[in-house]
């Protein structure tokens, strides 16, 4: 039997016809299994040299477009987000974590969403302990900067401390900003909310929070690099082992089909918009020039690959799952 063009497109009855009793056994099969909507856990491993990193995924959460860029056209924000297939008129922002087992050590970046994002959000715990892993065994937890998607999974709502045997630590630029009662008070009221939550995760532990600076190294093999703009201490981190390095960027791009293509835009989120568009352009230049592969915090998952440059714009290349 012959297929053609018209066939295949239109499921023509006289070319794909079956025996009567298959067709029966099929029908009746689809009416009977549902599949489930759950996505099976979402972690995924790679290696940079010796270090192991495993990839967490939080779930996502969804923005309207009108708004999410201040300068730029909602045209062509929309064009931009056509070309990338995101949903009609909002944008869907993933979250990812990792995990790194270095110098013997279980190491965190960021803790996601915990219990108090999206309901799309909350599957960090999930995949976590599905990758293997135990949040009593955890020995160190490190913050980029103090955005809730980042610092939330630290303590519950209820005041729970998530990582008990862990030591936290923090950016000092960062902490001092997010800790100041004047620039609390002197916030808009936007802000406020968030300075109240980095002080529901943090002031339980503030005495035991250990401070950390740009360019020091803050566990085997991970460094920290200021890339500030997004907040005002954001930091990145540049994992080296062996020949092998990996840029963790944290914040310093949103989504990659809006942000690395179109660098000079400014998401809502950008504390200081000016600085962060310098400080993206800057690192994606770095990254593009070396070939060094590179983590995002709100790519799709696993939220890896590799940028290349593109006249005066970049491009991601995702990594090959394997």
């Amino acid at each position: 039997m012959s297929l053609n063009r018209r066939a295949i497109l239109t499921g023509s009855a006289a070319a794909l016809a079956a025996p009567a009793f298959l067709r029966s056994a099929s029908q009746a099969e689809a009416q009977t299994v549902v599949p489930p909507m759950d996505q099976a856990p979402a972690f995924y491993r790679y290696k940079v040299g010796d270090i192991t990193v495993t990839a967490i995924n939080d779930g996502y959460g969804e923005r309207p477009l009108e708004g999410f860029i201040r300068n730029a056209d909602l045209a062509d924000v929309k064009k931009a987000a056509e070309a990338a297939f995101f949903p009609k008129d909002k944008v869907r922002i993933s979250f990812t974590t990792l995990v790194f087992q270095t110098g013997g050590k279980t190491v965190l970046i960021d803790t996601g969403n915990g219990d108090s994002g999206a309901p799309t959000t909350g599957q960090w715990m999930r995949n976590f302990k599905a990758a293997g892993f135990d949040p009593a065994k955890v020995d160190t937890v490190i913050i980029s900067h103090f955005h809730g998607d980042h610092i939330n999974g630290v303590r519950l709502k209820d005041g729970t401390a998530v990582f008990p045997n862990a030591e936290l630590l923090v950016g000092g630029t960062e902490w001092d900003f997010w800790m100041d009662d004047t620039k609390m008070n002197a916030a808009p009221d936007a802000m406020k909310g968030a300075f109240q939550n980095v002080r529901r995760v943090f002031s339980p532990v503030a005495k035991d929070v250990k401070k950390y600076n740009a360019g020091q190294e803050v566990a085997k093999g991970i460094t920290a690099v200021p890339t500030y703009g997004h907040t005002p201490g954001h930091m990145s981190f540049a994992i080296a082992s062996g020949n092998d390095k990996l840029m963790v960027m944290s914040d310093v791009t949103n989504h990659p089909a809006l942000f690395v293509t179109n660098p000079d835009w400014s998401a809502v989120f950008d504390m200081d918009a000016d600085a962060a568009r310098a400080t993206r352009r800057k690192v994606l230049d770095m990254l593009a020039a070396d070939k060094m592969q590179v983590a995002f915090y709100h790519a799709p998952f696993p939220a890896t690959g590799f940028i290349v440059k593109d006249g005066n714009r970049f491009a991601l290349v995702p990594v090959q799952w394997s």
